[in-house]
């Protein structure tokens, strides 16, 4: 397995990281112990990224005690910001949930510090600079080793370095993006603002979030779960183009798994993509194409079908900013809305 540096940090990473959102028993693999082989195969394969999430059932739970006896192997990263319980206060990026917060990861996963914490999705109710002072305090504690943002619109990235220079706070490290074959959007703006900044990127959803595993096909049944209850695995535009990939991947000799993990890494702005097996069948064959390097003239093809920068439909999951699902604040109030 080679190494990437994680932006500026001097922390080195395996490209692909092991994502443990799967691993949740409520929605995920319901064995925890089956989920600690898996994790334990992915460290011997070389990875040596972990990500999870304090919004992701018990899988900081899960992952800390399969981590036990190897915690220095890792470069261990969990999220905040989303929803956790019925309070209404146990969310966001306030210093007062980010305090409460870190030290309830920090015990579900049984260590002392995390290497990189960060920020689950935009809070637009709190001010950066709240949010980089409470960060700030955590690192000069020892607590956290890095900071980073996830989802973030290319406004925020820069707003939230210049408040950082500004105020003197510690700046975010990593950006965590959606990004995959069907998804290029960020190749805009947000992939060349984190290079810019010294920014490292983790990407999620480099498999479509199921669409480019060769199990989901126009006019066929599958067996994901999920396809009743995400619409972008309907989407028709998405899987029109799914139909381009796969003679492609099979020309390449290749399995789409395959083509979609290794077209992501390629890009020079991205540091590791998530894997996120809830088997070890899955787990295995994702650790089959560690040593995939696609062609100019492959990845020549992959811009014809998908041009670069663009989005093909939008991923369930993707954070909305407010002014996008919010109605009321793209509209004047009616009285307001003729021009005399």
């Amino acid at each position: 397995m080679h190494y990437r540096t994680l932006g500026r940090t001097g922390i080195k990473v395996s490209p692909y990281a092991l994502g443990a959102m799967m691993f949740a028993t409520s929605f995920g693999n319901p064995d925890p112990d089956d989920s600690a082989r898996m994790i334990h195969k992915a460290l011997d394969a070389g990875i040596n990224f972990v990500d999870t999430a304090d919004a992701y059932g018990d899988s900081e739970e899960v992952v800390g005690k399969a981590l036990r006896g190897r915690r220095d192997d890792v470069v261990l990263a969990t999220k905040f910001g989303r929803q956790v319980g019925d309070d209404p206060h146990h969310q966001g990026a306030s210093r007062r949930w980010i305090v409460t917060a870190v030290e309830n990861s920090l015990r579900r996963l049984g260590v002392d510090h995390i290497d990189l914490y960060q920020l689950h999705r935009t809070d637009p109710a709190t001010d950066v600079e709240e949010t980089l002072s409470a960060l700030t305090d955590l690192l000069r504690a020892g607590k956290i080793r890095a900071i980073g943002t996830s989802q973030s619109l290319a406004s925020d990235i820069v707003e939230a370095q210049w408040v950082a220079e500004r105020s003197g706070l510690a700046r975010f490290r990593a950006e965590q993006a959606a990004y995959s074959l069907l998804n290029r959007g960020v190749e805009r703006e947000v992939l060349p603002l984190a290079e810019r900044f010294g920014m490292g990127t983790l990407i999620w959803g480099p498999l479509g979030q199921g669409l480019l595993t060769g199990r989901v096909r126009k006019g066929e049944r599958n067996d994901l779960r999920r396809t009743h209850l995400l619409k972008h695995l309907t989407d028709e535009r998405r899987l029109d183009v799914v139909e381009q990939l796969v003679p492609l991947a099979a020309e390449a000799g290749l399995p789409m798994t395959h083509l979609a993990m290794a077209f992501v890494i390629a890009h020079p702005g991205v540091t590791s993509a998530l894997l996120g097996p809830r088997t070890m069948p899955q787990l295995d064959d994702l650790l089959a194409g560690v040593e995939v390097r696609l062609t100019d003239d492959v990845l020549d093809r992959i811009d014809e079908i998908v041009p670069p920068g663009t989005n093909i439909g939008t991923l369930d999951q993707n954070y909305q900013p407010p002014a996008v699902h919010d109605a009321g604040l793209r509209r004047r109030p009616l009285a307001e809305r003729a021009a005399a």
